[in-house]
């Protein structure tokens, strides 16, 4: 073919270890809806630093998803928000917070995102959440979910995003130390929804050994 696949080689393949962290990209194309989900795991002990910087662009990634805010605002206004738990401590990350996901089309959408010319958010929009942490030959960090924006709960019409992609976060990557109780009450919640609507779906196809990982990945 003309686009030869890549494929592992000798020079350029490692092996993989308990001991570092992992980061996973992944997506899919389905006849309702595309997905862009990344999760950052580690299966062994992470260091002070991957659990701290981890858990930061954690915090981001809530603090963003639960923002309410007015209609017509642009996602670069908002964006901020992302940043700031790492910028509490220095650390920033130097990619993009969120692309416009199309349904059934492009995982990359425009006009939809938090960049300056992008344009303003408005219920319907779909769109990622994905703060991130880099530290160059060392790990890499990044938590990315779908959001759709809806109506928030408010008085006047605001704006809120509401969560789509249902996987949990790595427990043994969080310092719940630094997490506000409101980020803890919307981590408890965010579990919830997902023991509510994978949970009997995995039942459904009598996956118990993914149940029980669900079970336990998702405990207050």
């Amino acid at each position: 073919p003309p686009f030869p696949s890549p494929s592992p080689a000798n020079g350029s393949s490692r092996q993989l270890s308990v001991d570092e962290l992992y980061l996973t990209d992944t997506g899919g194309q389905y006849l309702d809806g595309t997905t862009d989900i990344t999760r950052t795991v580690h299966w062994g002990t992470p260091t002070p630093l991957q659990k701290e910087a981890y858990t930061r662009v954690l915090m981001g990634n809530i603090d963003l998803s639960r923002l309410v805010f007015p209609p017509d605002t642009a996602g670069g206004a908002v964006e901020a928000f992302a940043r700031r738990a790492l910028w509490d401590v220095g650390l920033n990350y130097g990619h993009g917070t969120g692309h416009g996901i199309g349904n059934f089309l492009s995982v990359h959408e425009w006009p939809v995102g938090f960049q300056s010319n992008n344009v303003p958010l408005a219920a319907g929009m779909f769109t990622s959440i994905e703060p991130g942490y880099y530290l160059d030959g060392e790990f890499g960090i990044r938590i990315e979910d779908v959001v759709q924006v809806v109506e928030a709960h408010t008085e006047k019409p605001f704006l809120t995003f509401e969560v789509v992609s249902l996987v949990p976060y790595d427990r043994n990557l969080i310092d719940v130390s630094l997490l506000s109780q409101e980020q803890i009450r919307y981590l408890n919640a965010y579990y919830e929804t997902i023991r509510a609507r994978v949970g009997p779906e995995l039942q459904r196809q009598q996956l118990e050994e993914e149940y029980r990982w669900l079970q336990r990945s998702t405990e207050p």
